[in-house]
């Protein structure tokens, strides 16, 4: 077997393997140990983190941090990666920052000249608009590894009246508008919640036993409290703008009905807690969205917009 070919394979085998000997694989690979230990030390030297002990137990490991074996891109895949990282440089946090800018100049540096060539034409043309946020979310990564491992964490969170501690268990974390969000069961208030990431000021691992949550992911959690709580019937008229406006709303989204003419409706319920939410929002759609009902509603935009007009009054 040609040497090039060797050290692919060998690269495969001992990701795939992560602990084993130099004599384990001379074996498997039909060549002398000392040929082996060669190999092995040309892989490290091209970056891949092996580490040995000594010992009658002793042998090879890899790292956690293991390098992933070589994959073949078309130029359109590679062009379509280097975007897809590309676009999250709007975002001021992200859960891998670090590696998504390392990943960006590793694929970068070794595409061919003409392909480099195009995206210096392409990367002013297409672009991934988000607004760009001053708010620092330092706390991502936690946050997500909490979500997949289904571990509780104790944060420090400022609300906007006040500051406290929580328990909280991830469910996954999401971006919108710029902003970054977490979605997680609070043990305090026992139902599921939503916290802005950037209020949260610390995030560590707390003793609290986890609740069995595997089945639920950003897909299929509720946003609203596991417990029921006291829920409006809503019905509003949509234009076609205002079609649009909602399909921008997600706690909408799922309730919107669409004409063939492009025009549409809600109907469906929302939290009598997020009333105000939910006024300041319509409010802000303007004419292109009439709310029918609920009259609780109704009320809440009407006290909202005469807030509004007394607070830009002038005398």
């Amino acid at each position: 077997m040609p040497k090039s070919k060797r050290l692919l394979e060998l690269m495969l085998t001992v990701n795939r393997k992560r602990k084993f000997t130099a004599g384990e694989l001379a074996q498997e690979f039909g060549v002398s140990t000392r040929t082996i230990l060669r190999d092995l030390q040309e892989l490290s030297e091209l970056g891949v983190p092996l580490y040995s002990e000594v010992g009658p137990h002793g042998g090879y490991q890899v790292l956690k941090e293991r390098i992933l074996p070589p994959i073949a891109f078309t130029e359109e895949e590679a062009v379509a990666i280097f975007f897809a990282i590309h676009a999250l440089r709007h975002y001021s946090s992200l859960p891998f920052s670090a590696e998504a800018s390392s990943a960006l100049k590793k694929f970068y540096q070794f595409m061919p000249q003409d392909v480099r060539d195009r995206i210096e034409q392409m990367r002013n043309r297409v672009d991934f608009i988000t607004p760009t946020r001053q708010a620092s979310s330092p706390y991502l990564l936690v946050l997500l590894n909490a979500a997949i491992q289904q571990n509780v964490i104790l944060i420090d969170y400022v609300s906007k009246d006040k500051r406290a501690t929580r328990h909280i268990q991830p469910i996954g974390i999401y971006t919108r508008n710029g902003l970054w969000y977490c979605r997680a069961y609070c043990f305090q208030n026992d139902d599921i919640r939503v916290f802005r990431c950037d209020r949260i000021h610390s995030g560590v691992p707390s003793d609290t036993k986890p609740r069995d949550l595997w089945h639920m992911h950003l897909g299929n959690s509720p946003s609203h409290p596991i417990e029921e709580q006291e829920q409006l019937a809503l019905f509003a008229e949509l234009n076609k703008a205002g079609v649009q406006a909602c399909e921008a709303e997600p706690g909408l989204v799922t309730q919107l009905h669409i004409r063939e003419d492009g025009t549409g409706w809600l109907e469906g319920s929302i939290a009598k807690k997020d009333e105000l939410y939910f006024a300041k929002f319509f409010v802000g759609v303007g004419k292109d969205v009439t709310v029918k009902h609920p009259p609780e509603l109704l009320d809440c935009i009407k006290s909202y917009l005469t807030e509004l007009s007394c607070h830009y009054s002038f005398s």
